[in-house]
C-alpha cells in the first residue's frame, strides 16, 4: 500500500509529541546534511558523509562543535545553510510548522499543541500559541538588536558587507547558544573589548535563560500598578539559579587562572574573559581564551557547568538550571528531615523530584557509555591526541560538551575518527531534544506497571 502526502502527513501528526520532535530533527539534519556535501557549499572540494553529517547536526542541535573551520571552509551559501540550521534548530522545528500553519490559515491540531506545550510550558496554558508568537518577537528583536551592536563595533575593524555578515551570524549563534563563529580562535581577538563580551553575554543568557522565562518577564513586569501579578516559580528559580552559576563560575575561573591564561594581561581583560568563560561554558560555545591551555581543575569547573546547562524551553542542552536547583534543594531538606521540598515558599510536587533525579542519573549514564565508546572507537582505529598529555580528561571534556551542546573542545574534533564522530553526534542529539524525551521515545508511553510487595530497609552510605 503506497503512502501519498496527505495520507503521511495524518499518520505524523497521530504520533505523539516525542515521536514528532525526534522526527522532525532528524529531518532537518539529513536535510542539511545534504545541503552542506553540495560543492557550492565549500571553498574548495566538497564535504565528505561524515564530517557534513556532524556539521548538519552540531548546527541544527545549536552545538558549535566543528570539524572543519566555518569561516574558511565554507562559502557564502554554506555559512548561510548552517545559519538557517541554527535558527531552526534553536528556536525548533515544530515552533515554525506552528507558525506556518497559523500563517496560512489552517488550524494548529492538537498533537501540535502538546508538543509546544511539552517543549514550552512545565503546566497546561490556554495561551500557548501567543507564547509561540512571543518566542518569534523575541527572537527577532533581540538578534536584530545583537546584529546592530556587533556590527557598530566591528565596522572599525572590517569592510561594511564583512562586518554586517559577521555581526548577524554571531548574533544569530549566540542567541541560539550554537557557538558557532567565523573565525578559527572564535572570539579570542577580541577578548578585551568591553562591547563585544557585553553584547555576547547578553545574548547567550537571553537565549540560555528559556522563552518561558522572557515571556513570564514580559507579561508580568510590563503590567504597571501595585496588583502586579508575582513571577513564576520557574522564573525565579531559573534567574537565581543562573546568577549564581555566573558570578560563581566567574570567580572560579579568575581565581584558577590568574597565574594562567590570564597572567599576562591587564585586570580588566581579565574580569571581562572570566566572565565571559563563565556564561559562554554553560552552553554557548564562545571562548575567549585557548581552552586547551587551561589548568585541570578549570577544565573540571567548566565540565561541571557545561553538564548543567541553560534552563528548560531555552535552545541550550544539559540537564538544565532547574534541576540542579530541585535537586540541591531536595538534599538539603532531606538532610535536615524536611517532609516537604519547598523553594520559594512553594512546595514541589515528589513525581517533579524524582524526575530531575532520573535525568541526572540518566544524563550521567549517557556519557559515561558514549565517553567509552567514543575511546574504544579511537583505540581501534588508532587516532589519538598525540599533542596534548591528558587524553582522557580531553575526550571526557569533548564528550560533556557535546551533552550540554555547548561546543567547546580542547582540540579533539578533528581527531576523531568516524566511529568517535559518529557518537558525539548521537550524544548532541540526545542532549539538545532531551534526556527524557529520547528515552520516552525508546521506553514507550504505556501505563505504570509494576507489583509491590512487603517493605524491608537496607543499608546506605
Amino acid at each position: 500500500m503506497s503512502l501519498t502526502i496527505p495520507s503521511l502527513s495524518r499518520r505524523l501528526l497521530k504520533m505523539h509529541p516525542a515521536f514528532l520532535v525526534l522526527a522532525s530533527f532528524l529531518c532537518a539534519i539529513a536535510t542539511g546534511s545534504v545541503l552542506l556535501m553540495l560543492p557550492m557549499a565549500s571553498r574548495s572540494g566538497s564535504l565528505s558523509f561524515m564530517d557534513a553529517l556532524f556539521t548538519a547536526t552540531s548546527a541544527i542541535c545549536v552545538t558549535g562543535l566543528v570539524v572543519v573551520d566555518t569561516g574558511t571552509w565554507f562559502t557564502v551559501f554554506g555559512q548561510g545553510i548552517i545559519l538557517v540550521l541554527i535558527q531552526v534548530g534553536g528556536l525548533g522545528i515544530m515552533t515554525f510548522s506552528v507558525l506556518l500553519f497559523r500563517w496560512i490559515g489552517r488550524a494548529v491540531s492538537f498533537r501540535q499543541r502538546m508538543v509546544m506545550q511539552d517543549l514550552f510550558a512545565h503546566t497546561p496554558r490556554e495561551d500557548i500559541l501567543q507564547l509561540i508568537k512571543s518566542i518569534f518577537l523575541f527572537t527577532g528583536l533581540i538578534e536584530a538588536a545583537g546584529t546592530l551592536l556587533l556590527f557598530t563595533r566591528w565596522a572599525w575593524d572590517m569592510p561594511l558587507a564583512t562586518a554586517f555578515g559577521s555581526a548577524l551570524f554571531h548574533s544569530v549563534s549566540a542567541f541560539c547558544n550554537a557557538g558557532f563563529s567565523l573565525y578559527a580562535d572564535s572570539l579570542t581577538a577580541w577578548k578585551g573589548s568591553f562591547a563585544v563580551n557585553a553584547v555576547m553575554c547578553a545574548l547567550i543568557v537571553a537565549g540560555g535563560i528559556g522563552f518561558p522565562v522572557l515571556y513570564d518577564l514580559r507579561t508580568k513586569l510590563g503590567r504597571s500598578g501595585s496588583r502586579r501579578p508575582r513571577l513564576l516559580l520557574q522564573t525565579k528559580t531559573v534567574l537565581a539559579t543562573s546568577a549564581l552559576l555566573i558570578v560563581l563560575g566567574a570567580a572560579m575561573f579568575f581565581f584558577l587562572e590568574r597565574n594562567g591564561v590570564l597572567s599576562d594581561q591587564p585586570l580588566s581583560t581579565s574580569l571581562l574573559a572570566s566572565v565571559f568563560q563563565s556564561v559562554t561554558c554553560r552552553t554557548a560555545g564562545f571562548n575567549t581564551v585557548d581552552v586547551s591551555a587551561l589548568h585541570d581543575a578549570t577544565l573540571a569547573m567548566m565540565l561541571l557547568l557545561m553538564f548543567i546547562g541553560a534552563s528548560p524551553g531555552s535552545c541550550g542542552g544539559g540537564v538544565k538550571t532547574t534541576t540542579l536547583a530541585l535537586i540541591a534543594v531536595y538534599t538539603w531538606s532531606r538532610t535536615i528531615r524536611r517532609r516537604r521540598v519547598n523553594l520559594f515558599h512553594k512546595s514541589i510536587p515528589q513525581e517533579t523530584i524524582g524526575r530531575s533525579i532520573s535525568l541526572l542519573l540518566l544524563s550521567m549514564g549517557i556519557i559515561g557509555v558514549v565517553l567509552f565508546l567514543v575511546l574504544l572507537g579511537n583505540a581501534v582505529d588508532g587516532h589519538a591526541i598525540r599533542h596534548y598529555s591528558n587524553r582522557f580528561l580531553a575526550y571526557l571534556f569533548e564528550t560533556v560538551s557535546a551533552f550540554g551542546t555547548v561546543g567547546l573542545s580542547m582540540g579533539v574534533t578533528p581527531d576523531l575518527g568516524s566511529w568517535g564522530k559518529a557518537w558525539i553526534c548521537v550524544l548532541m542529539f540526545v542532549g539538545r531534544v532531551g534526556v527524557l524525551t529520547f528515552a520516552y521515545v525508546i521506553v514507550g508511553h504505556g501505563p505504570e506497571t509494576g507489583v509491590e510487595y512487603s517493605e524491608e530497609n537496607i543499608m546506605i552510605g
